[in-house]
């Protein structure tokens, strides 16, 4: 049997997907997830004070609105009811074939259809290929001498070992992204010591986060009220945050904002300077938190700077030849971002895989969704299209559309097969380079933004309401005739 759309991944995009092809009238589809449950990385980090550093109402689907958020920027426990909600709401569960891990898909020029492999040896076909494997699903570790000799309990934030007690434990943290800032403040008053390992610190601004009262939910019952929410937040980004990533004027407000938290915040002038960066703001991602840096103002709490040269048995070894021991050793470290759809194999026409062929320079894509020379194949949060201003569920519900406008296009013309054309794909990625050079992102930092050699792979240089208004429907001449 051969589906019309196979669907990997159901966190976010994926589900988005599987709910409008279901509203579309598009009934053959399936989900493949690997794990036993559905919601992404709302699913996989469970770590203390997980949460959304995007506003709850932007942070959700257009077409799903909620009126019980419980406060302003939702944690994870409350972002997985709602994924589960809208699964269960639209009928997306049994579409879903949990415990599935693809591995590899090819793209049959015969059949003109993928066919997908499992990792339990299985196959399955589909004529159009959707992934949803998302950015940030596959920890990272970081490459120190000594890694795999530490003696204590350690693990990564994203696979949070809720079994083990920190209570009174002398623990290491490495890395200060946006889930060490999050996770930092939850444990340091529990541990008897805390040893933070920072390579450079972190604009960080503040979050101003609060729970929702009666007149808040009575307002949000309203469409007028959400919208009002959502609008503002959403203006809020493209406006003022879009300008701190282009180091425009708007963007002093943020940076103002930040430096007068981390002054007020941090009294120690030692401190301070170690927690002040030497880059322009958003050139990597800015964080947002109320209580990071009262956790490392703590008495328990040291912020070290040195360079980690080595893992030890017992500790970690830093560039001046000091030796902290450790009990417990938490790796703050991130994901493997710019590796897009690893570790499966694609293969499109002529044998010729994604990674080698297409993205042997970096991941590369028409709109962040498409590739020539592999026909039917559409990413969801694919290369380019992350935000660092706004919510990535106004990218995805604005990649969504356009998918199915490509089928709706196939359906039209009578084709089984729809492939951007060469001359398409260059002439975006030409304008999306030059974009690119007018970013902060470009300034010089080191983030998960970029490749080792410097390209930026992830971020979307323009504003959201650019990304919608370029994706609202598919030029017929950007794709081949077949």
């Amino acid at each position: 049997m051969t589906d019309r759309v196979a669907i990997i991944g159901a966190g976010f995009a994926g589900l988005c997907m599987a709910i409008r092809l279901a509203q579309a009238g598009v009934t053959s589809f399936t989900v493949y997830e690997k794990a036993d449950d559905l919601g992404g990385v709302w699913r996989d980090n469970t770590y203390p004070g997980a949460g959304c550093d995007v506003p709850s109402h932007l942070y959700s689907y257009s077409f799903a609105p909620r009126a019980d958020w419980s406060r302003a920027y939702p944690l994870q426990p409350e972002l997985l009811r709602y994924l589960h909600d809208c699964a269960d709401t639209h009928g997306i569960r049994p579409r879903i074939r949990f415990h599935t891990e693809i591995t590899s898909a090819a793209y049959d020029e015969t059949a003109q259809r993928w066919e997908l492999r499992t990792a339990d040896g299985g196959t399955c076909h589909a004529q159009v290929l959707v992934t949803a494997v998302g950015q940030l699903n596959r920890p990272k570790f970081p490459d120190y001498p000594g890694l795999g000799d530490f003696t204590g309990t350690t693990f990564h934030s994203a696979r949070w070992n809720h079994h083990h007690d920190l209570t009174d434990e002398v623990v290491g943290v490495i890395g200060t992204g946006s889930s060490a800032v999050q996770f930092i403040p939850q444990i340091a008053p529990r541990v008897r010591t805390l040893r933070v390992f920072q390579r450079s610190p972190n604009w960080v601004m503040p979050k101003w986060d609060y729970r929702y009262g009666p007149v808040h939910r009575a307002l949000f019952t309203t469409p007028v009220g959400r919208l009002a929410f959502r609008g503002g937040w959403f203006a809020f980004g493209d406006t003022v945050l879009y300008s701190a990533v282009r180091g425009g004027r708007l963007g002093k407000f943020i940076e103002y904002l930040c430096r007068r938290q981390l002054r007020t915040q941090i009294p120690d002038p030692a401190l301070r300077a170690k927690l002040t960066p030497d880059f322009p703001l958003g050139c990597k991602r800015i964080l947002i938190s109320d209580d990071y840096y009262p956790a490392l103002a703590r008495d328990n709490v040291e912020v070290i700077t040195e360079k980690i040269t080595r893992i030890t048995p017992h500790g970690i070894q830093t560039a001046d030849g000091t030796e902290h021991a450790l009990d417990t050793l938490i790796h703050g470290t991130g994901f493997t971002a710019t590796e897009f759809l690893a570790p499966m194999t694609i293969t499109g026409r002529d044998g010729r895989q994604l990674r080698e062929h297409a993205w042997a320079q970096g991941a590369e894509a028409f709109l962040g969704m498409a590739v020539p020379d592999f026909p039917n194949l559409f990413l969801l949060y694919g290369p380019n299209t992350n935000l660092g201003n706004n919510s990535v569920i106004l990218m995805i519900e604005a990649q969504v559309r356009y998918v199915l406008s490509c089928l709706a296009t196939m359906d039209h013309d009578g084709r089984r097969e729809l492939e951007v054309a060469p001359h398409a794909f260059e002439s975006f990625q030409r304008h999306l380079e030059d974009a690119l050079h007018t970013t902060v992102w470009e300034a010089g930092c080191a983030s998960w933004y970029k490749t080792d050699t410097g390209k930026v792979t992830n971020n979307w240089p323009h504003r959201a309401a650019r990304y919608r208004t370029l994706t609202r429907r598919p030029d017929p001449a950007h794709f081949r005739a077949t």
